[in-house]
């Protein structure tokens, strides 16, 4: 069972979604205009944000969680991941557009489902619109109920 650990340093939903909506600001997304960003917060505050970032291959590009989860690994390790908010759209402007909210793909979840199980917390997801109006609130065990993880491999020799 995955618990849901307390923030040392919480900072406002709107804060952490505003650092995902000012990463995909900064992503590479030339062959489907659609720009990803995402923050992740640690238990004790610390912020890092990654971006998606496309290929002319397709299959080769990466997602933005992912990027960000790279990142929280080298910052403060994946079991110190407290909260993810993603949020995208399209740049226009010089600002990210688009009122649908955006939830983690089905590899990004089982990532995410990663982090937290090495955590023991069940990792909360703020999924925003691109232009930060809309917001849905997920726990990542309601995302990917019954997910598979490094907890599944208990009996592994």
């Amino acid at each position: 069972m995955l618990a849901i650990l307390p923030i040392s340093n919480p900072m406002t939903d709107e804060v952490l979604i505003a650092a995902a909506r000012d990463a995909a600001l900064k992503a590479y997304a030339p062959y489907s205009g659609f720009s990803v960003g995402c923050a992740i917060e640690s238990i004790d505050g610390q912020v890092v944000t990654g971006v998606n970032v496309e290929n002319a291959c397709y299959r080769l590009g990466i997602c933005a969680e992912q990027s960000a989860l790279s990142a929280a690994t080298q910052a403060f390790g994946l079991h110190n991941v407290a909260r993810i908010a993603v949020t995208g759209g399209n740049v226009g402007a010089g600002t990210l557009i688009g009122q649908k909210i955006v939830t983690p793909c089905g590899g990004c979840r089982q990532a995410i489902l990663e982090a937290a199980q090495l955590s023991g917390s069940d990792i909360e997801i703020l999924c925003a619109s691109g232009d930060g109006t809309s917001i849905d609130r997920h726990s990542i065990t309601s995302l990917i109920p019954h997910g598979f993880g490094p907890a599944n491999l208990k009996d592994a020799g």
